[in-house]
């Protein structure tokens, strides 16, 4: 008998579609989450979003919890990527800061399904361990992220803050109480506010009234 033929590793095109179709999944599977919650989705739904069978979807993720952690994973990494892209339009770590708050603000709570997914994503960690470790190390990032920010503004001499983690903390956590004064007082995302919020959140970590307010650049 012929030995067996030896099984032949998957070519870069096979790959690129494997991740083409993972990341469709990961979009269409976002997409119902934010609208319909996490309860209200299930693995048939996404198929039929994406127009495949649920055999093609489960080829790729093996439970809906998998495609949960894997949304997850593509909202933090949208977060990270608009974040830098915006600190990469300006030099002064100020503006960068203003800028990132302002997307910050545009993203989780002027944006619906950014706001209702990780609305639903908080309620989900309550209860399961891997989600709320997941949103832990993205969270640590971001404070990462900010607190930098308010110390190499400090060093540049633009403001100066006692303690930029303190601080970044009590911005993060008023982040996340507009969001959900939002959920019960959806009028106050609109362009007017958002720059009177981060207006508000500049100070916190500044000190110094914002220059921010009414500015649409």
């Amino acid at each position: 008998m012929p030995p067996p033929a030896p099984i032949s590793a998957p070519s870069a095109t096979e790959d690129a579609v494997r991740v083409h179709a993972r990341e469709r999944f990961t979009e269409a599977a976002f997409d119902l989450f934010s609208r319909e919650g996490f309860g209200g989705v299930t693995l048939d739904s996404i198929a039929a979003a994406v127009g495949v069978t649920k055999g093609s979807l489960c080829w790729h993720f093996a439970s809906k919890k998998e495609l949960i952690v894997e949304t997850c994973a593509y909202y933090y990494r949208n977060w990270q990527r608009d974040a830098f892209s915006e600190m990469a339009k300006v030099r002064s770590p100020k503006e960068q800061l203003r800028r990132v708050l302002r997307m910050s603000v545009e993203r989780c709570l002027f944006d619906e399904r950014n706001r209702v997914f990780t609305t639903e994503l908080f309620a989900l960690a309550v209860h399961d361990r891997e989600i709320r470790a997941g949103w832990a190390q993205f969270y640590d990032s971001v404070r990462e992220l900010f607190a930098g920010l308010v110390t190499a503004a400090g060093k540049a001499g633009e403001f100066h803050s006692e303690n930029p983690v303190e601080s970044v903390n009590w911005m993060l956590a008023a982040i996340e109480g507009f969001k959900q004064r939002a959920v019960f007082e959806p009028e106050i995302c609109n362009a007017a506010h958002r720059d009177h919020i981060v207006g508000h959140l500049m100070e916190m970590v500044s000190g110094i009234p914002s220059t921010s307010h009414g500015e649409n650049s």
